[in-house]
């Protein structure tokens, strides 16, 4: 438990003295903000700033930082380092200058911020690849819930049909009303569930292990857990460290704020809140796994089911691990049961669900975006909006009838998902760092963590048995190796545009 209470105060101490530096760096002033220039009643409508962080945090958390939080901690107490360091140095700086960004080109999306910083190319790759991430993140979170809901009451189906009903009204309403009215109650609720279960801990005050008992992977150990630390743990724990998802959420917001001088609680702030979030479930998933906590919260006639295999590892009778009988969902369900009693599980669950319908109603909303700003379609009257959601929720129903007939297919996609999502993040901490740098600004803000997560992406994708499935020495040899030649090419991008404006500069003196 000092790990995790040193870790929440590191993330506050992060965000007082950080986003200082981030916001110093970017240097927000009094322009005139697009929801003020460009009011249109619908996508740029001036907001609260309190309402704007509650849709923001909504938005970008999902379930990601608790499910990613949970299957994190299996990797061990190295999992607080990279949610504190993460948060701090990467995520939370990937949102705030993202977000300030879309803010200073009119609330446009990652595609288009792609494309004036990285060129046309990466642009229309980003436009393709962002809209099938959103597509697949809304089929996905109306299935999820669903079937949450299904547990505590109605058919599956029904709360099918009731989810996409929502997303429908979501994505094609002006954002100030079911978006600026029901997300900040889903927010409290989620909210209510993390200091709800913090505050269990906290009083329980259980043995957990500490980071100083050991970095190294845990997994394979203690649970079975066939993975390598790196790069997995690093995409495994996306939302809550560092998640480019986040980048196609904040141009929702940016739309919605009437100073830039409200962007580091909104944008850095928001991501601490998720990094605070993801902390309470992976401490308690260190006391669920490695504290034994799954025997004093299950029932005593499940606990007999499980004995010690011939490998050492604790197992059911049907042969199944603990992270094989015990998934985060069930980790989630089985500790708000057992710890908050009834009314209060309730209230916590709704937050749980809350949060992925939520994200998928704001992935449709999204998609929609992308396609108006890629095609240069106005979205004032509902016919255009329509016009443009009808294709969206086309292929989202595709995707979720697919789902409910292929359970464990759409499982081995959503894996490409997770991956698709941190390599978003590199993408877009790279265009930071060329906007930075073309500005003459400290560009090692982004710079560091831009490199970091090339790696990331890079080794993951030629070493995980769902893509390349190389040899892990080589792969990591050849994923340091592409980043240094992406290092080595920006140095010389960077060495020839200061000498292009030397030139131009010279020759308006002349």
């Amino acid at each position: 438990m000092i790990s995790f209470t040193l870790s929440i105060i590191a993330l506050f101490i992060g965000y007082m003295l950080y986003s200082r530096v981030a916001e110093r760096i970017f240097g927000p002033d009094d322009r005139e903000t697009p929801a003020v220039r460009k009011a249109d009643g619908v996508d740029y409508i001036v907001l609260p700033p309190w309402r704007i962080f509650m849709i923001q945090f909504l938005n970008i958390a999902g379930t990601g930082p608790i499910f990613g939080a949970i299957m994190g901690m299996w990797f061990g107490p190295s999992a607080y380092l990279w949610i504190v360091f993460g948060c701090i140095f990467g995520g939370a700086v990937h949102d705030y200058i993202s977000g300030m960004l879309s803010l200073r080109h009119d609330g446009c999306g990652l595609a288009e911020l792609t494309g004036f910083y990285l060129g046309s190319t990466v642009r229309k790759a980003l436009i393709l690849f962002t809209m099938l991430m959103m597509m697949l993140v809304g089929a996905f979170f109306v299935y999820c819930p669903a079937i949450i809901l299904s547990d505590i009451w109605g058919e599956k189906m029904m709360w099918v049909c009731l989810i996409f009903v929502y997303y429908v009204f979501t994505t094609m309403l002006p954002v100030d009303k079911a978006i600026g009215k029901v997300y900040p109650a889903f927010a409290l609720s989620m909210l209510f569930m993390v200091v709800a279960v913090g505050a269990m801990l906290f009083m329980k005050w259980p043995v957990l292990p500490e980071v100083w008992d050991g970095l190294s992977n845990w997994g394979p150990s203690h649970l079975g857990l066939q993975q390598p630390l790196f790069p997995a743990l690093f995409v495994t724990i996306a939302c809550g460290a560092v998640s480019g998802f986040h980048a196609t959420q904040s141009p929702m917001m940016a739309r919605c704020m009437k100073s830039e001088r409200q962007g580091r609680p909104i944008f850095y702030g928001a991501m601490i809140t998720e990094g605070i979030v993801a902390l309470v479930w992976a401490s308690i998933s260190s006391y669920f796994f490695f504290a034994e906590g799954w025997r004093d919260v299950c029932s005593p006639e499940l606990v007999q089911q499980f004995t010690v295999a011939s490998d050492g590892l604790v197992r059911h009778s049907d042969g199944r691990s603990l992270i094989q009988f015990f998934d985060a969902p069930t980790v989630v369900t089985t500790i708000c049961s057992s710890w908050l009693g009834l009314a209060g599980s309730i209230l916590a669950l709704l937050g749980v669900v809350a949060a992925p319908i939520t994200t998928g109603g704001s992935s449709f909303r999204t998609a929609r975006l992308i396609l108006s700003e890629s095609l240069g379609l106005k979205q004032t009257s509902i016919g255009s909006r329509l016009l443009l959601s009808l294709p969206v929720f086309a292929v989202g129903i595709a995707l979720l009838a697919w789902q409910i007939g292929n359970p464990s297919g759409f499982g081995t996609v959503w894996q490409y998902v997770a991956w698709g999502t941190q390599l978003m993040a590199a993408v877009t901490l790279w265009v930071c760092t060329v906007y930075l740098a073309r500005e003459h600004k400290f560009y090692l803000l982004t710079l560091v963590p831009a490199l970091f997560m090339t790696m990331v992406v890079l080794a993951f994708f030629l070493v995980s048995p769902t893509t390349l499935g190389l040899p892990y020495l080589p792969s990591i040899i050849a994923a340091a190796a592409i980043t240094l030649i992406a290092l080595a090419r920006f140095v010389w991008w960077k060495t020839h545009f200061s000498s292009k404006e030397a030139v131009q500069s010279a020759q308006q003196e002349e």
